[in-house]
């Protein structure tokens, strides 16, 4: 168990190695504060229903950038 180990009694690469999985997690947790979650069916239904429509043309499909625009974003 990593948890019980000092830093001191560490190799250089095993700290490396510590350092490099706390700063992944870490960006992860920054950059994609929603891995891990399940989306729920009735959302993933209307995606996917809603992916159906553009597909048609029954639907417009929105650039990001329109998106980002219309809700006072910077792209």
């Amino acid at each position: 168990m990593l948890e019980k180990v000092k830093v001191s009694d560490l190799t250089v690469e095993e700290l490396r190695a510590v350092v490099r999985e706390t700063m992944r997690e870490v960006l992860l947790e920054v950059f994609d504060p929603d891995r891990g979650l399940e989306v729920r069916e009735a959302l993933l239904k209307e995606l996917q229903e809603s992916a159906e429509r553009v597909k048609r043309g029954e639907e417009p499909l929105i650039p990001a950038e329109e998106v980002a625009r219309r809700l006072g974003l910077e792209w």
